[in-house]
């Protein structure tokens, strides 16, 4: 019997963490889709991805793991991409637990374990912290700069 999944996700920043969910849920089935948050999605959650839908479309697409890629548009569709794609198995990270139990009456919800120490979050928040030291660091070659423009003088 072949078995259908399907996820949701921004998918931005695309990291190890996505590509182990995505690889696990090719091992636990025969077809892999994939719902990619549209932009548009994204600001209605309050969201701003660094990369645009149609990238973070294509760098999906692209994995060997996934079969297809559709958008992920409102919170409502994923009942509605379940009976149109005949999915089996509704697959999210354990950070999601308890959040889609309700699409339980449709298929078998599965709650995967996140890749510990990753996570797009995490990255924003590493690269706010790298850009504001190398922010930093300019600001104090331009009071060197001053300084020694000043001794010069």
């Amino acid at each position: 019997m072949s078995v259908t999944a399907l996820t949701y996700g921004t998918f931005d920043m695309f990291h190890i963490g996505h590509l182990r969910l995505l690889e696990r849920m090719r091992e636990i089935s025969d077809r892999v889709i994939v719902g990619v948050s549209t932009d548009e999605f994204n600001a209605l959650k309050g969201k701003k991805a660094l990369i645009p839908y149609e990238e973070r479309r294509d760098i999906v697409a692209a994995l060997r793991c996934v079969d297809l890629v559709i958008p992920e548009h409102d919170w409502a569709q994923k009942s509605g991409d379940i009976s149109q794609y005949g999915v089996d198995l509704f697959v999210m990270g354990s950070d999601w637990t308890g959040h889609f139990d309700a699409l339980e009456s449709q298929c078998r919800v599965l709650y995967l374990q996140r890749t510990q120490g990753v996570s797009s979050t995490e990255l924003r928040h590493s690269l706010k912290r790298v850009l504001e030291k190398e922010e930093d660091l300019a600001k104090m070659f331009d009071l060197l700069k001053s300084l020694r423009n000043g001794m010069d003088g």
